[in-house]
């Protein structure tokens, strides 16, 4: 073995063990691992981290990816009203794990979302007369108990009383360090190409995807994706993966460009967007749910309500738009005057909601304003879902702004993961049939097991090379890719066959090793020059579809010319004096 350990081997074996280092494989990792978690949560305080495997939860066995949202499902609040009377008003809101108000120990409000008077003294909630914070804190826990969170991992046991569900996603434990793209892990990849009269720029595609990245952000997914893209044409695209996404989502989060604006008359008040909305209340029962559901004409309409807070500008402009509208009596059953003009709700054009606009708002710059909307089902919760799915798509839009650009879907694709995995495995099948070919044909041609081996060898250490360059610059590898890893390790095997023939030819014994050498590498490098030159073009190619084949087989072919074919002329070289 000894005599095989030149200078080119052992630089193969470094790179090999530094490629073990990178995938860090672990055949034997199993369980439930947590993917996200929001590090502001109370779970993450008390000592929750990302890559804990999770054994158990509140005593449920969590041996699935769905076992914890199940049991996590089982802890949320139920939407219900409360009033609540202070010293200077009587305010009834929906709520879930919040009051949506804090008091010091005389009861004294402090801070609320809620639309209370600050400072104002709480008396009692749902008639329940409070003689001090003892009486309220004993209701508080009545009404919104705080619930026991207990997870058993690998790290040991964590355990905590919140009223905050928290924020977690999981997978299955990760064996390596090699990703996968959405062809075997199942989601929705999605092209979208950017429509604009004007010339769309590098930083016009940047600005896009920070706000597309936001908006994704913000609506709680959590594996995304998204790179830019373009063909030789000089189009410009944008390539979105996400995972666990239908595409009807889709469609609704990306396609729509989700330009918001808020008029009194032709007059816009307030736009969507950080500017002139800086808060969005969002999953808090306290200023944000399903504010009531009725049945008309056999169909259910829920309407949705959200507090949000405009800035000083936006607040300005709209006291300004109402300075000068009239004061009207309110329709029957509703009470109260209002202005002659109300405040219209559009959506990228389309008229969602009307809001009438209370008197009392005539001229003054008020920077907190409710926004509600409504959902329509054939059942009660069919409008629910609905409503929340509308609330839910309003405050991300409110929150993010618009998109720059209308947004056109130019290649729409979804991959079931039940899908995704038989195709991993049927390419591992595959694989393993080319590799068994490759060593029949090498023995049928050579009739000596001794040139089998080293071909073996060498196309496996191109593989592993390939999937730890892979797994090293974060290349989620799909369909494409592994095509091209096929493709290199095909042409390497071509290479091994030129280099073992000049060893084996006959009419080439007089001359030296090194002059056949230099000759089969000449063979070698024309053919590398030749397969680079021809995936330039695919790395573009259908607006960077191809580039997972192009990346996996210019860095192959790469690997090979430069590490294991030297390496394998070595050990041929040491076959061929034998």
């Amino acid at each position: 073995m000894k005599k095989f350990m030149s200078t080119r081997v052992w630089i193969l074996l470094v790179a090999l063990i530094l490629g073990l280092i990178v995938l860090s494989p672990n055949p034997w990792a199993h369980g439930i691992e947590i993917a996200t978690l929001d590090s502001t949560s109370d779970a993450a305080q008390h000592g929750l981290e990302v890559g804990m495997i999770l054994k158990e939860f509140n005593g449920v066995s969590i041996n699935s990816v769905s076992d914890l949202p199940l049991a996590l499902e089982s802890l949320e609040y139920s939407l219900q009203n409360i009033t609540v009377k202070t010293s200077t008003e009587e305010v009834t809101y929906p709520v879930t794990n919040s009051l949506g108000f804090i008091v010091d120990d005389n009861l004294t409000i402090l801070q609320n979302s809620v639309g209370l008077t600050d400072k104002s003294v709480l008396e009692s909630i749902n008639g329940q007369v409070f003689n001090g914070s003892d009486d309220f804190k004993s209701y508080y826990n009545t009404l919104i108990p705080v619930q026991t969170f207990k997870f058993v991992t690998d790290s040991g046991t964590i355990a905590y009383a919140s009223r905050e569900t928290p924020a977690i996603t999981v997978t299955e434990a990760k064996k390596t360090h090699l990703r996968f793209g959405l062809d075997f892990t199942g989601g929705t990849r999605v092209l979208l190409k950017p429509v604009s009269n004007e010339t769309i720029t590098d930083q016009d595609i940047k600005n896009l995807i920070d706000v597309l990245s936001n908006r994704l952000n913000v609506y709680g997914l959590s594996d995304i994706k998204i790179r830019s893209a373009s063909d030789w044409e000089g189009n410009k695209y944008v390539l979105v993966e996400l995972a666990g996404v239908t595409q009807d989502e889709v469609k609704k989060l990306i396609s729509q460009q989700g330009k918001f604006e808020a008029k009194i008359g032709d007059d816009v008040a307030f736009t969507g967007g950080k500017a002139d909305i800086p808060y969005v209340c969002r999953d808090d029962g306290s200023c944000s749910g399903i504010k009531s559901c009725s049945q008309q004409s056999g169909q259910w309409i829920c309407t949705f309500d959200f507090a949000i807070t405009l800035g000083q500008d936006a607040a300005e402009r709209q006291a300004a738009l109402t300075q000068e509208l009239l004061i009207v009596p309110g329709t029957s059953g509703k009470g109260g005057n209002y202005l002659s003009k109300p405040l219209d709700l559009y959506l990228d054009g389309k008229l969602v909601n009307s809001l009438q606009i209370s008197e009392g708002l005539k001229g003054t710059p008020t920077t907190s304003i409710s926004i509600s909307g409504p959902g329509y089902g054939s059942t009660q919760d069919a409008a629910i879902e609905a409503a929340t799915t509308d609330m839910n798509q309003l405050q991300t839009i409110l929150i993010t702004g618009s998109l720059p650009f209308d947004l056109e879907i130019v290649k729409l694709d979804t991959v079931s993961p039940v899908i995704g995995k038989s195709f991993l495995q049927n390419i591992l099948f595959v694989a393993l049939l080319s590799v068994l070919a490759v060593a029949i044909v090498i023995f049928l041609r050579y009739r000596k097991f001794k040139f089998v081996f080293p071909v073996m060898f060498t196309l496996v250490c191109e593989l592993f090379l390939i999937l730890a360059f892979a797994a090293f610059i974060g290349w989620n590898l799909d369909l494409a890719g592994l095509a091209g890893i096929l493709a290199a390790i095909g042409t390497g095997v071509d290479d091994q066959i030129v280099i073992v023939d000049e060893a084996m030819n006959p009419g080439e014994q007089q001359r030296n090793w090194k002059d056949r050498l230099k000759r089969a590498f000449f063979i070698i490098f024309a053919a590398y020059a030749a397969t680079v030159a021809a995936m330039i073009p695919l790395w573009n190619a259908g607006a960077g579809l191809l580039r997972g084949f192009a990346l996996t087989t210019i860095v192959g072919v790469t690997i090979g010319v430069f590490l294991t074919r030297p390496a394998f002329a070595s050990i041929i070289e040491k076959l061929d004096k034998d």
